[in-house]
């Protein structure tokens, strides 16, 4: 059975965080504009270091940005910062900290202009990994274009998440709505 997975989680081990990660949300279509952000928010705390660290501290992360409330986050005050920057749990790092709560400023407008995060990125779909990263550099803070990959692929927006292969593929393609074929 192994064989048939990913190269991801062969390369990482069936016994690691990773599989859990990869048969249950990578490339799945991310509906809930808290966890569009989580998911940013994460893959921009991954830069430099390994998806694995983020994993380990997923839950840590989702308790000091208060389960990703984009709202919550958006308000977050000096004394916040401070905190944040203070809790070994997460990533201490003031350019991250800082890029979550202006990128939660961000998604507010975005959700007053299209209703939602998602609704946004819906409406940019398809565009091809060179176009979403010029859009996402324009947009938003700390989004290069592997973090822009990654988050797009990881919410099913880019492919390339599983291979045709892998058993979790033909779960992903079921979820995705018809237009996210293109």
């Amino acid at each position: 059975m192994a064989s048939t997975y990913c190269e991801f989680v062969l390369n990482k081990g069936k016994d690691t965080v990773h599989r859990d990660y990869h048969d249950k949300e990578y490339g799945f279509p991310i509906d809930d504009d808290n966890l569009l952000f989580a998911r940013l928010v994460l893959e921009i705390n991954q830069a430099g270091l390994s998806w694995e660290t983020i994993l380990k501290k997923e839950d840590n992360f989702f308790k000091a940005f208060d389960d990703f409330n984009i709202d919550k986050v958006a308000s977050y005050t000096d004394k916040k910062k401070e905190k944040l920057m203070q809790d070994a749990g997460i990533i201490r790092n003031r350019l991250k900290i800082e890029a979550a709560i202006h990128n939660a400023k961000t998604i507010k407008t975005i959700q007053k202009e299209n209703g939602s995060f998602k609704n946004w990125l819906d409406k940019h779909h398809p565009k091809t990994k060179e176009d979403w990263v010029k859009l996402f550099k324009q947009t938003f803070r700390f989004t290069g274009g592997e973090i822009v990959n990654e988050f797009l692929m990881s919410a099913g927006y880019l492919p390339g998440a599983h291979s045709e292969t892998c058993p979790v593929y033909m779960k992903v393609m079921k979820k995705k709505p018809k237009w996210a074929e293109k």
